[in-house]
C-alpha cells in the first residue's frame, strides 16, 4: 500500500492504535517563537528579545460514518474523548502526590508523523441518526498540543530518536526541588537535573500546582 493510500491513525502512549475511518481533508500546523520587549518612552520601537520557542499546535478534523453497518459511531468517537481522561497507570503517576495526567499521542498518516502531543480539546458533532436515535455520523475537531521536544514535525521514522518518556510531578504547597529530587531520583542533589530540564532559574520560586518533567537520572 502506498503512502497516499494509507489510513491515518493515532498511536497512544500505551501503544494503542486508534484508526481514522476517513483521512482528514487538511492539517493545520501552528509553530511559533516567543519574543519579548521592554516599553520604550517616546514611542520608540523596542528591540525584541528571543524568549524561547512556543508550543506546537496541530489541528485536524476527522469524519466518522457507520451508516453502512448501523453500528453506533460512538464506538470510534468515545476513544477520542477518552484521550482527555487522566490515566493513573502512566509512569510517574502517584496518588500520594496527586500526580497524574492524560497520555500523549502521535498522529500518523503514511510518511507523515506528528510530534508527541496531548489532546488539548475535542469538538464533537453528531450529524446523522438512525430512526431509533443511534448516532451514525460524526465530525470531530481535534487540537493536539506538543508534549515535548523529541521529534521534528514531518516525514520521518516515528520510532527514531524517541527517548524514554519523562515522568511528571505536580508541585505541592511547601515542596522544594531537593525534596522532589529525593522522591523521584532517590538523590536530593539531583535537583539541578530537574531545574535544567524545566528551565527553572530560581529553585526557591516553585509555584504550587505547576507540573515538572522529571528526567531520568544521568
Amino acid at each position: 500500500m502506498s503512502s497516499a493510500d494509507s489510513k491515518a491513525f493515532l498511536q497512544t502512549e500505551g501503544n494503542e492504535k486508534i484508526p481514522c475511518l476517513f483521512n482528514p481533508a487538511e492539517l493545520q500546523l501552528q509553530l511559533k517563537n516567543n519574543w519579548s520587549s521592554d516599553p520604550m518612552p517616546g514611542g520608540v520601537t523596542p528591540t525584541l528579545r528571543y524568549s524561547g520557542s512556543g508550543t506546537g499546535i496541530l489541528r485536524l478534523t476527522l469524519f466518522f460514518d457507520t451508516t453502512d453497518t448501523g453500528k453506533a459511531v460512538t464506538t470510534y468517537t468515545s476513544k477520542l474523548v477518552g484521550l482527555l481522561e487522566v490515566d493513573t497507570k502512566l509512569p510517574g503517576s502517584s496518588s500520594a502526590t496527586n500526580n497524574a495526567r492524560p497520555q500523549w499521542v502521535v498522529f500518523h498518516w503514511g510518511d507523515f508523523h506528528s510530534f508527541k502531543a496531548v489532546v488539548a480539546s475535542v469538538d464533537l458533532a453528531f450529524e446523522y441518526f438512525s430512526s431509533t436515535g443511534t448516532p451514525l455520523r460524526a465530525r470531530a475537531g481535534l487540537v493536539l498540543a506538543q508534549y515535548e521536544e523529541d521529534m521534528a514535525f514531518g516525514p520521518q521514522n516515528p520510532t527514531s530518536g524517541t527517548p524514554r518518556p519523562h515522568r511528571v510531578h505536580r508541585v505541592q504547597p511547601g515542596e522544594t526541588l531537593d525534596r522532589i529530587a529525593a522522591v523521584h531520583l532517590g538523590d536530593a542533589t539531583g535537583w539541578r537535573v530537574i531545574a535544567q530540564a524545566n528551565g527553572i532559574e530560581d529553585p526557591l520560586a516553585l509555584r504550587p500546582g505547576s507540573l515538572l518533567a522529571i528526567p531520568e537520572q544521568p
